[in-house]
């Protein structure tokens, strides 16, 4: 089964800083979704911030079973109706992976339930990832640990609820030391956070990190598909109760009628 991913970027600094437009001339959003590509298992579209409801429309994300997401310089322009559907579908079962400072996303942080915040530095600073899950699927190739020579640091406390599974901790040269992978379900959604990928270093070119990305496409897809069901919230009538009841007191809605939201 071909798993349909759409790779989301804010495409701002790409067009707007030289050093960012050097890295990635097609922007960001191409580089992730050519390294995807390379597993022929996954079939690639990509979506931008400028474009019409931000190239998510509903009847897109009806077709979708990955989005993976990356921002960072202007999360509040992502409107809040796009936010609302894209957090439906993934408790519908949709997969979704937040990449480097889409840890302060809306999408993020509505899912998490938390103000996802962090220390940071950006200095360049070597970064040294350590799998702490060998056996995990989003590990799978990849050896005891990986390094890029330059990346921005993230440290802890990240105020995220605890994960399912931790499967990356990163330690920088600064000595800080970050969850760098984390998984959580959200619904029927998978969730992965990824956190290297600072748009001033060529993060998205290195093929450990390519190999992630992809190894947590194939994680986060739900074979089993969606779950709309999920989102219902069903008045049963007495008379399909599994066992006979009786009807008693008073009530505030009538038989088949929905409830309050």
């Amino acid at each position: 089964m071909t798993i349909r991913a759409v790779v989301w970027g804010e495409n701002i600094h790409e067009r707007t800083n030289q050093v960012v437009a050097g890295i990635y001339p097609e922007g960001m959003h191409a580089t992730i979704a050519d390294a995807l590509r390379l597993d022929p298992e996954i079939s690639v579209s990509w979506a931008t911030l400028e474009q019409p409801e931000h190239g998510l429309p509903a009847d897109r994300l009806a077709q979708t079973d990955v989005v993976v997401w990356w921002g960072h310089k202007d999360h509040g322009a992502v409107a809040d109706e796009v936010v609302e559907r894209v957090a439906r579908r993934v408790w519908q079962g949709m997969g979704l992976i937040v990449l480097h400072s889409g840890h302060f996303s809306k999408i993020f942080k509505t899912l998490m339930g938390t103000p996802c915040t962090l220390k940071w530095r950006e200095a360049g600073e070597r970064e040294r990832l350590w799998v702490t899950s060998p056996n995990h699927p989003i590990a799978a190739g990849i050896s005891e640990y990986f390094e890029l020579e330059n990346e921005e640091m993230y440290g802890e406390q990240f105020a995220v609820p605890e994960p399912l599974e931790t499967v990356f901790i990163s330690w920088f040269q600064g000595g800080e030391v970050f969850r760098s992978g984390l998984t959580w379900r959200r619904g029927a959604g998978n969730i992965f956070y990824f956190r290297p990928g600072h748009e001033t270093y060529p993060t998205y070119h290195d093929a450990n990190v390519q190999k992630v990305l992809r190894n947590a496409v194939k994680w986060a897809h739900n074979p089993q598909g969606s779950h709309p069901a999920i989102l219902d919230a069903p008045n049963v009538p007495v008379e399909k109760a599994l066992e006979p009841i009786t009807e008693r007191g008073g009530k505030l809605h009538a038989a088949g009628e929905a409830g309050f939201r």
